[in-house]
């Protein structure tokens, strides 16, 4: 086994959270801020201290690698990201990270020659809340290539993203420029849950054997504004209305019609916005989730065809379209295999698990196989500064990775 010293891996938690802290014992470290910058400095001062080599690719990503007894083959990639939401937790994405560097370091402490090289990554932009989408890094690091239309991208305070970026890389100049993409043998990331499941049920580990996909749609009902004093009903062309009579169906039922579906707005407004006049415009944003892609397909037709049966009815006319697609993917069950047979070795009780949200390992996917940990959260809140990990369940998910990257580090993957 490789002995992980717990009390270094919740020191560096604590270090790390104070990069960016809230007043609320949260964390506000967007990507590619100078809090985001300040974070990665620190890793890789840690890491140079070590005598583990510094890199980051044209995307902001940033790798640490510690040479394997045949350094020539492809090294098992460990790790998540370090920026947060505006008002985020201190554990969502750091804990992925500290894991796998404390991984390095436990591996280091033990004099221990992995087969192959292995890697810590922490990934630019897994949030998307500044710059969207999220998982920039890790999906263009899939991809080979920075796609041409993020070029022109803004973040929500305007900052030009080829600005942030020239700015983040360089603030690390110790770090050696690579491409971007390189072969990788096998990717496993650690994760909190961020939901109630594991622990609710006391169990420390989620082995998850895959992501459910995601489609974002943009809604657009177009009415007529009036004055709202004067308007009897049988006038109104309200698109207020419409969209609220429609969503309140779709509440109704696709969740409660099927367990594993998930039906969210997250954004709703109005147009002009005045108190004492009709809407001429309502928009929404609409996130539809699901495990199965015929079911996702299904969701977003009868939301398609609720909305625009509504506007009609009102009198009204609706526009709608996607503004993101990303498909489900299942994780490799060799990597699955190995991280169950890892928690057995540590004593510790597993479940597999889906995961809701979707995380860097699900681009990772495309091009190699991938796997991840879960650990539970307190009432599984996240993306939250209330949000919370036992000190002795990120030592279980820090421990359970060490063992399930040395063995993949031995394995043939499939």
């Amino acid at each position: 086994m490789v002995d992980i010293d717990g009390n270094r891996l919740n020191a560096r938690l604590e270090a790390f959270a104070a990069i960016g802290g809230t007043v609320k014992g949260g964390v506000n470290r967007q990507a590619l801020t100078d809090g985001d910058r300040q974070a990665r400095q620190l890793l890789a001062e840690l890491a140079l201290a070590r005598g583990f080599t510094v890199s980051q690719d044209p995307m902001a990503n940033l790798f640490i690698r510690r040479a394997g007894r045949n350094d020539t083959l492809a090294p098992v990639v460990i790790g998540s990201h370090l920026d947060s939401q505006p008002a985020g937790g201190r554990f969502d994405g750091a804990l992925g990270t500290l894991s796998a560097f404390e991984v390095l370091e436990s591996l280091e402490d033990a004099g221990i020659e992995t087969e192959r090289p292995v890697v810590v990554v922490s990934w630019t932009n897994e949030e998307g809340c500044r710059f969207a989408p999220g998982c920039m890094g890790s999906m263009a690091f899939a991809a080979g290539e920075i796609p041409p239309d993020w070029q022109g991208k803004l973040a929500t305070d305007g900052a030009s993203l080829v600005d942030e970026l020239k700015a983040t890389i360089k603030s690390l100049p110790p770090a050696q420029m690579i491409s971007l993409g390189f072969p990788i043998h096998a990717y496993i990331e650690v994760h909190i849950e961020q939901g109630p499941a594991l622990e609710a049920n006391d169990i420390p580990i989620g082995v998850v054997g895959g992501i459910q996909g995601t489609r974002w749609l943009d809604v657009v009902i177009r009415g007529q504004t009036a004055h709202a004093g004067t308007t009897g009903l049988a006038y109104r062309r309200d698109p207020l209305r419409a969209l609220t009579a429609a969503l309140s169906g779709l509440y109704e039922t696709i969740m409660p019609d099927d367990t594993d579906a998930r039906f969210t707005v997250g954004r709703i407004s109005v147009e002009p916005g005045s108190v004492n006049a009709i809407p001429d415009v309502a928009r929404c944003t609409v996130d539809m989730r699901h495990p199965d892609p015929m079911r996702l397909d299904e969701i977003e037709q009868r939301v398609l065809s609720s909305i625009a049966k509504e506007a009609k009815r009102q009198g009204c006319e609706a526009e709608m379209s996607r503004s993101f697609d990303m498909a489900s993917c299942t994780f490799s069950t060799d990597l699955q295999a190995a991280i169950e047979q890892a928690a057995m070795v540590r004593g510790l009780k597993s479940t597999p698990m889906l995961s809701g949200a979707f995380h860097d390992a699900l681009f990772v996917n495309r091009v190699a196989p991938a796997a991840m940990i879960f650990v539970p959260c307190r009432d599984g809140l996240s993306h939250n500064e209330a949000e919370h990990v036992e000190p002795d369940y990120a030592v279980a998910g820090c421990a359970v990775l060490a063992e399930a990257t040395l063995a993949t580090s031995r394995m043939t993957l499939i």
